[in-house]
């Protein structure tokens, strides 16, 4: 962990251009030793370098993940802005909330990569308190736009409001969503965690940003989006168990949108 650390810290001194240090400190951020294995097996299906990448993350910046879940993306994102940048988690409380909880136990488990991490209260609709406004150069979310859909269009647009009243002028707003075809049709609460990308689109849109790039990196043509119990038939899930296991293997993780949205 300490050769780590001093890994990244050597690579913030060197003498190269801030494109070239940020590339090396992100390479070595997701090749650290304190990447849970599971995890980093993901890297294939996740692209975190190219994700990352491609929204324009820097170390200097501060840095939102909205809903982090159980730190897949946190893992990386806490050691690679550690020294120069800050990283907000965005999650509910961990007095209330077991998964919060279980995050904060994470972090605090490991002090040296995730003890600048700072904690901000997101648990919509009702809770949006992650970051003063104007403050933050970069929001991000990873798969997690299906499950705020049910809480109805009102809410989400609060919550989307709320990411770009954060930003600072020329922010992004990140976000990578399992993508469901436009043949299809995407019911009020995306049961089957695929939503339409026009959708989010027009959601960020309607509270003032603009879309910047779209990118393929996550995509995944052999998702056809109609299986029995939705994305979680997919990896690393298998919600349907031994059922038809190796079609969904063929398969792999879900098709999904990565789109870059930012604040004028």
């Amino acid at each position: 962990m300490k050769q780590f650390l001093l890994a990244v810290s050597l690579l913030a001194g060197i003498g190269a251009s801030q494109v070239s240090v940020a590339d090396d400190a992100l390479k070595a951020a997701i090749a650290g030793q304190q990447r849970t294995p599971a995890n980093a097996v993901r890297d294939s299906a996740r692209h975190p370098y190219e994700t990352l990448t491609f929204f324009g993350i820097k170390p200097g910046m501060t840095v939102v993940e909205l809903a982090p879940g159980g730190g897949w993306y946190t893992e990386i994102l806490a050691p690679y802005l550690r020294d120069n940048g800050k990283m907000i988690a965005a999650l509910g409380d961990p007095a209330v909330s077991k998964g919060a909880a279980s995050f904060k136990q994470k972090l605090d488990a490991t002090p040296a990569v995730y003890g600048k991490v700072q904690m901000g209260v997101f648990a919509p609709p009702a809770k949006l308190e992650y970051a003063a406004k104007g403050s933050v150069d970069m929001v991000l979310t990873f798969r997690n736009i299906h499950n705020w859909i049910g809480n109805g269009e009102p809410a989400m647009k609060a919550l989307f409001q709320s990411a770009y009243d954060s930003l600072k002028p020329g922010g992004v707003f990140g976000v990578v969503e399992h993508r469901l075809p436009a043949s299809k049709t995407q019911d009020e609460k995306a049961s089957t965690g695929y939503v339409h990308e026009s959708y989010v689109i027009k959601l960020a849109e309607s509270v003032g940003f603009k879309l910047a790039a779209k990118s393929e990196v996550n995509a995944n043509a052999k998702d056809t989006s109609d299986h029995e119990n939705g994305v979680w038939a997919l990896p690393p899930t298998f919600a349907n168990k031994e059922k038809d296991k190796a079609k969904y293997e063929a398969i792999g993780e879900s098709d999904r949108m990565t789109l870059k949205f930012v604040k004028p």
